[in-house]
């Protein structure tokens, strides 16, 4: 604004002293004005408009972060076990005995190189009615890398998952929840909503015993809870009672697809 004001008495001064020059008139005066509020005015306008791209930018930093899912709508009495699965192989058979056992469905996020290396595996998972969904491929940092990169991971995770099982995912979980704007407008280019979490399990944490896996979840809110975890021992142990107590508080254990978000 202050060089704003600086360059407008600029110009003025000029035009008046231009008019000095050649006999100061009541006519020069005036035309000397009006070239003062016609810049003015053409630096008002500029302002606004740079004020407006700010808004509009801030809007837009703010919009794809709430286009991205971190938990279901409250009230349902629904929350949703999200397994991240890029490992774990030799854990999951028996996760699949536990979900059969006490009735419920999750939602495994696979990346794409373990559902290459683990077809029959990943339709054991999906024959049982649990939803898959895509990990990404190599569980690369989506902020580190390439807008070309974020694609292939995406793309190729879908090849291996529609090879597989003959579905086409719909929700990406990006590797470590590391995204940034770019990793959104790419997943929903390519048809895809970015999904994060609203519980951590922290089952990869040194120390995270199965009870101390059931207390962090049940420490916090269950309505509408994306619930993260891993193929890890110590999980597989904490399900049965993790189960058990989220059943007793009145809340149901659904898949993704069938939780309103």
């Amino acid at each position: 604004m202050r060089k704003k004001n600086w360059v407008v008495m600029g110009i003025a001064l000029f035009a008046i002293s231009v008019a000095a020059f050649q006999g100061f008139t009541r006519l020069d005066k005036i035309l000397a004005d009006q070239v003062a509020t016609t810049w003015n005015n053409i630096y008002e306008k500029q302002e606004e408009k740079e004020q407006s791209s700010a808004v509009d930018t801030a809007t837009a930093v703010g919009d794809y972060e709430s286009r991205i899912v971190r938990n279901g709508l409250p009230g349902n009495k629904m929350c949703t076990f999200a397994c991240n699965v890029d490992w774990g192989e030799e854990i999951i058979p028996d996760m699949l005995k536990v979900f059969k056992e006490k009735n419920i469905k999750v939602t495994f996020f696979v990346t794409g190189r373990w559902a290459e290396n683990n077809k029959d595996l990943l339709r054991q998972m999906y024959a049982a009615g649990h939803e898959i969904q895509s990990h990404g491929y190599s569980h690369a940092l989506c902020s580190d890398i390439s807008s070309e990169k974020v694609a292939e991971e995406i793309e190729k995770t879908e090849t291996a998952i529609t090879d597989a099982i003959c579905i086409k995912p719909n929700y990406f979980a990006p590797a470590a929840g590391d995204y940034d704007a770019r990793t959104v407008e790419i997943s929903e280019k390519l048809g895809y909503r970015m999904v994060l979490w609203s519980s951590d399990t922290i089952d990869w944490r040194e120390g995270s015993y199965a009870s101390v896996i059931v207390q962090r979840i049940l420490s916090k809110p269950l309505d509408g809870a994306i619930i993260l975890m891993h193929p890890k021992p110590e999980t597989l142990k904490a399900l049965p009672e993790l189960i058990d107590q989220i059943n007793a508080q009145g809340y149901r254990i659904v898949p993704l697809y069938r939780m309103p978000v």
